[in-house]
């Protein structure tokens, strides 16, 4: 039986456990920066909550279950955007002002709705339980790691909300007079509306509420299990139920509340389609209440033995300075020095947003729902984790977490080989036990293989061989990792079959882990597969249009799609072959064999020139996934590795801010983020499977990364930077470890061997 997990600490392997305390314990004794900064007290969780970037400002704990979110997308016409939830994939948008509740459990930078739930509201006067009623405009916003409040105007309401790993509290302050504490269980971001509730006493309720359909897949539909407890005994509560409409049958409607109809006398529990929970009280001027949440994804039982163990002696303020610690800790294993206080906040708010996906599953008994089925397991050492957006975050999420977070790295493994031996199949957009098959590829190749090749132990690696060969080698219709495996595996190529396949950017994705999985091959003594899979892996050569140099859609026939026009599929346009881009997204997109691409292309010339065209000519997107390593490509030729430091400077600037705005798009739990958490610390993971950086100026004339000394054999890597004058950007030349460093590409085990990397900038 796994151990009871409290606050914001995890299950942690005993080797791992002790580096990670003796590294906090060192850190602690210099948290903040020579400004008597700490890290927690940079972050602006409203940085990425507009321009679609879809985080949001809510408490959480890192790497936690339980999110505790303001929700403000529906029910206004004071709303600027969208008024109907269900079209949203975030329950906050910075500029919207209606706000009907908190949500709780929900998902940051994705681009689908899903979850965003169990939305919890304070109000006062007259009952009532209609949202498009009960919300309210609000100001007064404070949010910070773990933490966030605002003030209801409607009512005078001040409230406050922070989490655990798997629990919330929420502190409402009522004026003097009738007060209110609503739970709607009908709306949210998903969509599904049925959910049960039921009353254990009058200041407990325990229920479940039905979730699912992300990106719209019917299949992934899963329960949520909840316990909520209420710090004061109502004077009276009940139920609400929408009325459905019936034509030529007479309805019971409640008078006094439209379609809603409310229970009031003898009703224990309640079960449907929207419905919820009222209270009712009678609260002395800036009395608070407390609200009380625990949830799981087992059972109402389980939910409970979560509250009780993460929330048992413990007030508001107690949890919140748990989770704040807990943020710090984290958030300073990465110290930075030097730069403006507006480049050290956009770099702790983007590490703050890498440290939020994936998230714990089971629950403290150890229970979690196995994958993609009704059986409950129990995990018996480290933890068990989901929300896996792999084809986002195997470009660089997990680079940085096996760097500098391997033991939440190790467990995520161990979690992906586990759900293949429960499902199997590796995961490819895993949500809370259940596939939604989200986006292309075979993401979970390059992610293992990267950590492998790295010296992240601790996992059965041969089995993880064993289910990526079978998703490499089986069939098309047996396959749903690689749907259109057999055209694949016979011509080296996807071939468009209908007009918006996304052909082109299955197989690019495909020849990325393959080549991935031909590396692991070859570290695993398995030449003939090694040989095979990398062969497979340069089959992009098809698809390079010497007519327009970039790649092209190729018809069943062998023939190249026509008409051609490479820049269709900007801003999201649906686009022949190519998945949310157009060609010039895509044509850069063999990280593998970047020479190969620039011989294809013309030689280093012509390719320096047109991906420099990509840049000049704003064909370049930095809100989706496959060009955003664009710059890096630079750096393979020499005498043109400046453009890769410009680039990276330039884009930090026009992209990355300290606003609402401040992230380019979605920031696809983390992905966004991390590029800069890379950039501004000079390096990059540019290849996905290949234990390789490139290097480019760092932000910052000081970095020092925290290791754990037990897997990496030291205890920090420090990154320098000497500039005459704080725009300088260009590398004049640098040092590792003392010593002159001539590459601009660096393995994982050169750099952590070095110790010190050093950059003198120019102009």
């Amino acid at each position: 039986m796994a151990a009871i997990t409290i606050n914001c600490m995890f299950f942690m392997r005993p080797k791992l456990l002790l580096g990670i305390l003796i590294s906090l314990s060192f850190l602690s004794l210099r948290a903040a920066d020579k400004t008597g900064e700490e890290p927690v007290d940079l972050v602006n969780p409203f940085i990425g909550t507009s321009n679609f970037g879809t985080t949001n400002p809510g408490a959480v704990c890192p790497n936690g279950l339980m999110s505790v979110v303001p929700f403000n997308v529906m029910g206004s016409d004071l709303n600027k955007y969208d008024k109907d939830a269900r079209w949203w994939s975030t329950p906050y948008e910075y500029h919207n002002v209606y706000f009907t509740g908190f949500s709780h459990v929900n998902l940051s930078g994705v681009g689908c709705p899903e979850v965003g739930s169990l939305l919890l509201m304070p109000t006062t006067g007259k009952l009532d339980v209609d949202y498009k009623n009960y919300g309210s405009t609000y100001d007064k916003e404070v949010a910070h790691p773990g933490y966030y409040s605002n003030h209801l105007t409607k009512y005078d309401i001040k409230t406050e909300v922070t989490a655990t790993p798997r629990t919330s509290i929420a502190r409402f302050t009522f004026p003097k007079g009738e007060s209110h504490v609503l739970l709607n269980l009908g709306e949210g971001l998903t969509n599904e509306t049925g959910a049960m509730v039921r009353k254990v006493s009058d200041t407990e309720f325990e229920g479940m509420k039905l979730q699912g359909t992300f990106c719209y897949n019917p299949q992934a539909v899963f329960p949520i299990y909840f316990v909520m407890r209420i710090s004061k005994k109502p004077l009276e509560s009940g139920y609400w139920k929408k009325q459905r409409a019936m034509t030529g049958v007479e309805a019971e409607w409640d008078a006094d509340n439209g379609k809603y109809k409310l229970y009031k006398k003898y009703q224990k529990e309640l079960s449907g389609d929207d419905i919820g929970v009222w209270m009712n009280f009678d609260t002395e001027a800036n009395e608070q209440v407390e609200v009380q949440m625990g949830v799981s994804f087992v059972s109402i039982a389980n939910a409970r033995e979560n509250l009780n163990a993460e929330q048992h002696g413990k007030n508001f303020d107690d949890i919140y300075n748990v989770a704040r610690k807990q943020w710090n800790d984290d958030l300073s294993r990465i110290l930075v020095e030097g730069g403006t206080k507006t480049e050290r906040t956009i770099f702790y708010t983007a590490l703050y947003h890498t440290l939020i996906h994936p998230n714990i599953l089971q629950d403290v008994n150890g229970q979690y729902p196995a994958m993609e089925s009704n059986d409950i397991r129990t995990i018996k050492e480290g933890n068990r984790y989901t929300v896996f957006s792999l084809w986002d975050t195997y470009r660089n999420v997990h680079q940085l977490l096996t760097l500098v977070y391997p033991e939440r790295q190790h467990d995520m493994i161990r979690t992906m080989i586990d759900m293949y031996d429960e499902h199997g199949w590796m995961p490819k957009w895993e949500l809370f036990g259940r596939e939604t098959y989200t986006m292309e590829g075979d993401p979970a190749i390059p992610v293992i293989t990267d950590s492998w090749l790295k010296g992240l132990r601790g996992y059965d690696i041969n089995k993880a061989y064993e289910a990526f060969r079978k998703s490499a080698l089986t069939k098309g219709s047996d396959n749903p990792l690689r749907p259109d495996n057999d055209e694949y595996m016979q011509k080296g190529y996807v071939a468009l079959h209908e007009q918006y396949d996304n052909s082109v950017s299955h197989a690019l994705e495909y020849y990325i882990a393959d080549n991935a999985l031909s590396r692991l091959a070859a570290a695993l003594g398995k030449k003939a597969d090694a040989k095979l899979f990398y062969d497979r892996s340069l089959g992009y050569r098809h698809y390079y249009s010497k007519e327009y140099g970039v790649f092209r859609p190729i018809m069943p026939d062998g023939s190249f799609y026509k008409p051609f026009d490479p820049k269709q599929g900007e801003n999201f346009e649906p686009s022949p072959g190519f998945h949310e881009g157009n060609s010039w997204n895509y044509s850069f997109y063999v990280p593998h064999d970047v020479k190969g691409l620039a011989k294809l292309m013309g030689g280093q010339k012509s390719f320096v020139d047109k991906l420099q065209s990509v840049f000049d000519k704003g064909y370049y997107d930095p809100a989706n996934e496959p060009d955003i390593a664009y710059p890096y490509l630079f750096s393979y030729f020499k005498g043109d590795e400046w453009r890769t430091q410009v680039q990276t400077r330039r884009l930090l600037k026009e992209y990355f801010k300290n606003a609402p705005e401040g992230i380019p798009g979605n920031d696809d739990t983390g992905t966004m983020s991390a590029w800069a958490v890379f950039n501004m610390i000079g390096f990059y993971p540019d290849c996905p499977g290949e234990p390789y950086y490139t290097l480019t100026s760092p932000v910052f004339d000081k970095v020092t990364i925290r290791l754990d000394k037990v897997q990496w054999g030291r205890d920090k890597l420090v990154i320098e930077a000497v500039r005459p004058n704080p725009d300088d950007v260009i590398i004049s030349k640098m040092e590792l470890g003392g010593k002159p460093w001539n590459q601009y590409r660096i393995s994982n085990e050169e750099l952590l061997k070095g110790g010190v990397l050093k950059f003198y900038l120019k102009k």
